[in-house]
């Protein structure tokens, strides 16, 4: 029966070693996950932070945005005032154009009448220097006597 107690303990030796195996590898094992976990608090502990930093420049985003939106508000109302000023000028300037011509109209008007009034004038001298023409040969008749005593004889 020695063999048979040199099998139990070979047996034993055999059971002993695999479950020294065993239990090594899983400790091997649980060391390698609670480094895993212990590397997974780091990151959640990072990112974490990691969050708390974007939620701050977040909000000073959102911040910057509501300054923006308002300097763009008072920039808008700027441009509104200049766009109402620029349109009441406009609205001068087209008044003027219109005063302008009638301006014109009626200087084109008086221009025709004082060509006309040229026309008049220039009419009047014709009848005028035709009439001095005449004078001028009644003058001349007064001045020679003798073409009215004698009109045939020259």
């Amino acid at each position: 029966m020695p063999w048979l107690i040199a099998i139990a303990l070979l047996g034993a030796g055999f059971g002993f070693y695999g479950m020294g195996i065993f239990m090594y590898n899983m400790g091997r094992d649980m060391s390698t996950m609670t480094a895993s976990v212990v590397q997974m608090g780091k990151d959640v502990s990072t990112m974490s932070g990691n969050m708390s930093n974007m939620s701050a420049n977040m909000n000073d985003m959102a911040r910057s945005m509501v300054e923006g939106q308002a300097a763009m508000g008072s920039d808008f109302e700027r441009v509104r005032v200049g766009v109402e000023y620029m349109a009441t000028k406009v609205a001068d300037m087209a008044s003027g154009m219109g005063n302008m011509s009638t301006d014109m109209h009626d200087l084109n008007t008086h221009i025709a009448q004082m060509n006309q009034s040229m026309s008049d004038m220039n009419q009047s001298m014709m009848h005028m220097t035709g009439s001095m023409g005449r004078m001028n040969n009644d003058i001349n008749k007064f001045t020679r006597p003798e073409s009215i005593m004698m009109p045939f004889m020259r």
